[in-house]
């Protein structure tokens, strides 16, 4: 995670600058994900994710925790500005581009164990319902 919410570029992604749409957008540049990557990953229709960062709708609870965790920011900063997030955009441009792309091999990796894990729970659902029908 970058910079907090009171550091010299919070106000690029602030709550008085930018909307929840501009950080999720940001946040998603800087995970290296294109639209398509994310809505793929979270399960949701692409029209979904734009309707998101257009800040025509808002994700639930649970897509919340996801994105937050998949785009390593925290939801706090997510929601409000505050808290862990994004650096301004200069702030992280001298930084070695090996950072980066772990950063990015980071952000797939926390994704595809949270796919696992929904996956993990719907075979555990299932056989739940096996047992309680057997």
């Amino acid at each position: 995670m970058a910079e907090s919410g009171e550091s010299a570029g919070a106000d690029w992604f602030g709550a008085e600058v930018a909307t929840f749409g501009d950080r999720l957008a940001g946040a998603r540049e800087a995970a290296g994900l294109s639209q398509e990557d994310l809505a793929q990953r979270l399960g949701v229709r692409l029209t979904t994710l734009q309707a998101w960062e257009d800040d025509m709708a808002e994700p639930r609870g649970n897509r919340l925790q996801m994105l937050a965790g998949l785009l390593n920011v925290s939801l706090t900063w997510l929601l409000t500005a505050e808290g862990d997030g994004l650096a301004a955009p200069d702030e992280g441009a001298g930084r070695a581009p090996q950072i980066r792309a772990a950063l990015a091999e980071l952000s797939r990796l926390r994704l595809r164990a949270a796919e696992l894990a929904q996956e993990a729970q719907s075979v555990e659902n299932r056989l739940r319902q096996a047992l309680a029908e057997g």
